[in-house]
């Protein structure tokens, strides 16, 4: 049997646990329905115990050696890792696993920065969020984008070799927002409004470059990106400034603060990627496996 096909996936979250979802529906497996379940377990187990919600009585080495069955080909590893909170704790998140998928074996190694490792050729497959290549290399242009398949159309082929295949499905938006006192009654809060708006527009610091992209500079003339204070909660930030932009799946936290939720403007979805230059027929196969049939960001480079 030919030595699997590496690929990137992330070592923990919500991005994570999609790749997972969609390699057992592509599968149809019980095997690896019960992998997508034993590591969402695990990690979301090991997410309470570093945010202090939950005490463990063993040491995280004792954990590892728990939940490590090296004996067994396609069971999940995991490993130690420095999480970025107070204090650097230490963080048990996923490492590999080799799956089966008919003539098709993958193996998923767990990556930081997915993306990144794309990018400097470590893989020709990989998974990551939508977000990172906004923030990185798609091109600024005057007019915005609000689709997963205008990505591609945006990034310089002298910047990477990385191209997006589509999207997961998992999606949670990136959505405009206002308080009333900004948003006439029954005024349609979407990019025609913000075009006319002149203004604090609240973001969090680290999408200022996916905000500009998304929305297109000719948008943003005359807008002034402000951030939340230091402990302060976004929705509240964007409630005290009058208008921004914020992650939301519902809009339910933002009606709390008496927001009112305006267009989705570009979804934050986990996507597929290939690194083109690393391409060969086993890799297109193993893509075209994975790929969300019927997905609306469906891009099929």
């Amino acid at each position: 049997m030919s030595d699997p096909i590496p690929v990137a996936v992330p070592r923990k979250g919500r991005p994570l646990e999609a790749v997972l979802e969609r390699i057992a529906h592509v599968g149809d497996d019980d095997r690896l329905d019960r992998l997508a379940d034993r590591v969402s377990n695990v990690l979301r187990y090991e997410k309470s115990v570093t945010k202090g919600r939950t005490d463990a009585a063993d040491g995280p080495y004792e954990r590892l050696a728990e939940y490590s069955h090296p004996g067994e080909p396609n069971s999940p590893e995991f490993t130690l890792m420095r999480d970025d909170r107070d204090g650097k704790p230490r963080r048990i998140v996923f490492d590999a696993a080799t799956v089966d998928l008919g003539d098709v074996r993958l193996k998923l190694v767990g990556r930081e920065e997915p993306f990144r490792a794309l990018r400097t050729h470590e893989f020709a497959l990989g998974f990551d969020s939508a977000d990172l290549v906004l923030e990185e290399v798609v091109g600024i242009q005057s007019d915005g984008l609000g689709t997963i398949a205008d990505i591609n159309q945006r990034i310089d082929p002298v910047d990477t070799d990385v191209r997006v295949v589509n999207g997961l499905g998992d999606t949670v938006y990136h959505t405009l927002m206002g308080h009333p006192s900004e948003v006439d009654p029954g005024t349609d809060l979407d990019r025609e409004f913000l075009a006319s708006y002149a203004g604090p527009l609240c973001i969090s610091p680290r999408y200022e470059r996916l905000v500009t992209a998304v929305l297109g500079t000719d948008a943003l003339e005359g807008v002034e990106f402000v951030y939340p204070d230091p402990d302060e909660e976004e929705e509240a930030a964007v409630a005290r400034t009058g208008l921004g932009v914020y992650l939301t799946v519902t809009g339910s936290t933002a009606r709390d603060h008496g927001l009112v939720v305006g267009e989705h403007l570009f979804p934050s979805e986990t996507v597929l990627m290939r690194n083109t230059a690393e391409s060969d027929a086993t890799v297109d196969r193993a893509a075209d496996l994975v790929t969300v049939d019927d997905a609306a960001s469906d891009i099929r480079v």
